[in-house]
């Protein structure tokens, strides 16, 4: 359902969930009770009528959009048509409270469109708990968005199953809902082409995520079978379950050691990259290889990988490129890259 503001969920709503039975059967009957997970907000003002024979169009993985100057600061020297986001708050605490994708959206000229992957039952991971001085969150959404500078078509929303099981105890951050996907079409010359944002599952093993490809991709043909199709987006291509890399961090880093490549060309070790070649799409053309789309603090030696991605079917790409996500001190704007591609309709 397309909205001009998502359904607000009162704060002593969210504190039962919290606090109550943190079991999957309650999670499913806390998301079947959240209209916020199925609609779609729209807003902003799309600021030129058409993109022409090409599109330019910049996926990155935002990390609340805390630092939404500096960031629109490094879309507006791409000027790109259209803009694929992940990890987007709204009423957030650990980013201030605030709606940053309007911000964003003004900011660029762009429409967008927003979809919720998460209602945030907690203010964040343990540095962001801590840092925010007790504030309760305003809204508590998290999710996925499409900013376009042409007119979006027919936005549609894609949910996953809640693979990650966030809402359970052991997993410190309580979420109602699941990872997912948004999407819609512009005009590319007479042409319609989809396009996608995307999150998959960190919390997995490499075949869940391709599951959660399968499904994507099943939406997608039955949303459009005949258009040209972008997929942009965050893949968590981390090449193993979350316990392998997680619970024994040294022979995590062992491993990784003596697969130098595995990071950096994930395609071996993660099965939806060949679920994506079965069906027609490409990645090849449309991505640089030369650096790590994840971005590590100062100090942090965990090896980088290149977890995001651009998949096509039936587009031309040219010009892939990974930016730097930086403030103006140097210091990061997120904690990945941002990714940039142009395509054409063959």
């Amino acid at each position: 359902m397309l909205v001009p503001q998502l359904t607000h969920v009162p704060v002593a709503v969210r504190n039962a969930m919290r606090d109550g039975p943190r079991d999957s059967a309650t999670h499913l009957r806390h998301a079947a009770a959240v209209p916020a997970l199925g609609e779609i907000e729209i807003g902003g003002k799309a600021s030129r009528e058409s993109a022409g024979e090409s599109v330019t169009v910049m996926a990155w993985n935002v990390e609340r959009l805390r630092h939404v100057d500096a960031i629109a600061a490094t879309i507006a020297g791409q000027a790109p048509h259209v803009v694929l986001l992940s990890e987007v708050d709204k009423g957030m605490a650990r980013s201030g409270n605030g709606h940053l994708l309007s911000r964003l959206a003004d900011r660029l000229g762009h429409s967008y469109a927003y979809g919720v992957e998460f209602l945030e039952l907690g203010t964040g991971n343990e540095t962001e708990q801590a840092a925010n001085g007790g504030a309760e969150n305003a809204e508590g959404f998290h999710g996925n968005a499409i900013t376009s500078a042409v007119p979006l078509l027919r936005p549609f929303l894609v949910r996953f199953d809640a693979a990650g099981a966030w809402f359970l105890p052991e997993h410190g951050q309580p979420r109602i809902g699941g990872r997912m996907a948004l999407g819609g079409q512009v005009m590319v010359g007479d042409r319609r082409v989809t396009v996608v944002s995307v999150h998959l599952e960190n919390r997995t093993t490499p075949g869940g995520r391709a599951d959660q490809t399968r499904h994507l991709l099943d939406a997608v043909d039955r949303y459009d079978a005949e258009a040209p199709v972008l997929i942009g987006g965050d893949f968590n291509t981390l090449t193993a379950t979350y316990p392998e890399r997680n619970d024994n961090p040294a022979a995590w880093l062992k491993r990784i050691a003596a697969e130098p490549d595995r990071l950096m060309c994930p395609d071996r070790h993660e099965p939806l990259f060949a679920v994506m070649a079965e069906r027609g799409y490409d990645w090849r053309d449309a991505n640089a290889f030369d650096k790590p789309t994840q971005r590590r603090a100062a100090g942090d030696l965990t090896p980088a990988g290149h977890i995001d991605w651009f998949f096509t079917r039936g587009l031309s790409a040219s010009a892939p490129a990974t930016l730097p996500a930086v403030l103006p001190d140097g210091s990061p704007s997120a904690d990945h890259e941002a990714l940039v591609v142009t395509v054409r309709v063959k």
